[in-house]
């Protein structure tokens, strides 16, 4: 994992086209500014993982429905 310091107004570049930018630090806060192509989506991580996991579920929904239909 790469650490880097930054204060308020300062930047990270992630490739050519990603910006991190701090924008405001409150107590344990952080306040971030992301510049990315609409075609990156870009979730908190507890989003990402509840995404992940309905996108799980409903592969195994639709395995188990195969299953029940190459019963009948």
């Amino acid at each position: 994992m790469l650490v880097l310091t930054r204060k308020i107004g300062e930047s990270i570049t992630i490739g050519s086209d990603i910006t991190v930018k701090i924008i405001a630090i409150d107590g344990e806060q952080i306040k971030l500014g992301i510049e990315a192509p609409k075609d990156i989506k870009v979730h908190r991580e507890e989003v990402y993982n509840a995404i992940q996991h309905e996108n799980e579920q409903a592969i195994n929904f639709n395995i188990d429905m195969l299953k029940d239909l190459k019963n009948f």
